[in-house]
């Protein structure tokens, strides 16, 4: 099988990489040797976790490793399949961490789905661990065309040790959210629809018909936001936060201020970057100042005690939260509320 992985960046030593490849060989020695003996399994939440089910009853099984393929996973296979997803609800998806069991549950899986980009490095090393030969891999950031992330005006770049190029120079960052465009997340559900029809023929009509139907609502979302931006006096958008939205901004034509790149792990900005945030809003009249989902909103709410702005959030569909969870929220559910806040922060 083709290779769905590409590491874009190269580790800061040659140890740390050999770690990453020798740690999940010894995670699952260590779990198969677990369940010899006749241990209990550590489980997930059954709501996020049916692959053993799938076991047995000969379902598709698909394990995501972040919620946006999952939901897109579900709605594409409706009750004809089992979807797990590893990161728990609730959970920050930059700092994952697979267990054992996670990696069984990989090992496992008919379909497996991840982004790909630096959040996801792990992977590399527990897939080249793993007889791929019958699983179907698929790689959010091979669905579409990507993007350096990009350092704006104003934002603080990470303060983490890049990559270098052979020629001693750091390599550019690939922005890994590309679920954030609605016309991304398209070709991405396409994609996991055509595997889901290869690995299990029996239910293709199924698929292609639950498919079609959610890409009629992807297409209607995004002549939702096409809309707001096309009846909006301004451009441009301001995150006391990450900003996740680089893909998202692309598509719609919009100017954006924030805090950090959307995979930083710093969360206090320096006086400077607030200041400057701070300015921006009071010379453009920015009326809203926002912040992403499962993250602190203190920063954007400094700044709004500062400008008068109002604080909103805009989500980014990492992740959800446990409640919103179990309420059922999903891609499209949360991206609808976010035309609404778009339409209030460009007013």
């Amino acid at each position: 099988m083709k290779k769905a992985f590409q590491e874009p960046f190269a580790p800061p030593c040659g140890m740390v990489q050999n770690m990453k490849k020798i740690i999940p060989i010894l995670l699952i020695a260590a779990l198969t040797l677990f369940a010899l003996a006749g241990c209990g399994q550590q489980g997930k939440d059954a709501d996020t976790s049916d692959t053993d089910d799938a076991e047995k009853d000969g379902r598709l099984s698909v394990v995501a490793t972040t919620f946006a393929p999952y939901d897109f996973a579900r709605e594409i296979a409706g009750d004809k399949a089992d979807i797990a997803m590893l990161l728990p609800p609730g959970s920050e998806s930059h700092s994952f961490e697979p267990t054992p069991q996670d990696i069984i549950d990989i090992q496992n899986c008919d379909v497996f789905i991840y982004v790909g980009g630096e959040s996801d490095d792990w992977v590399d090393g527990i897939l080249e661990s793993m007889d791929t030969e019958n699983m179907k891999i698929i790689t959010l950031m091979d669905c579409v065309e990507t993007v350096e992330e990009v350092v704006v005006e104003g934002m603080e770049d990470e303060e983490e040790e890049e990559g270098e190029g052979e020629d001693g120079e750091e390599e550019a960052e690939l922005d890994e959210h590309v679920w954030t465009s609605p016309k991304n997340a398209k070709l991405i559900v396409q994609k996991i629809s055509d595997a889901f029809c290869a690995e299990d023929p029996a239910n293709e009509t199924v698929y292609k018909e639950n498919t079609e139907n959610y890409l009629a609502k992807l297409d209607d979302l995004d002549a939702r936001f096409q809309a707001v931006v096309d009846e909006s006096a301004r451009r441009t958008i301001v995150f006391g936060d990450r900003f996740p939205f680089r893909y998202f901004a692309d598509a719609y034509g919009l100017d954006y201020f924030a805090a950090f790149p959307g995979c930083s792990t710093e969360t206090e900005a320096s006086a400077a970057t607030v200041a400057f945030l701070i300015d921006k809003i009071n010379e453009e009249g920015i009326p809203v100042v926002l912040h992403i989902e499962l993250s602190s909103d203190k920063m954007a709410n400094a700044i709004s005690e500062s400008t008068g702005a109002k604080v909103l959030l805009l989500h980014a569909v990492h992740n959800v939260s446990k409640d919103d969870f179990e309420n059922g929220e999903g891609y499209l559910s949360l991206m609808t509320k976010n035309v609404d806040v778009l339409k209030e922060a460009l007013q």
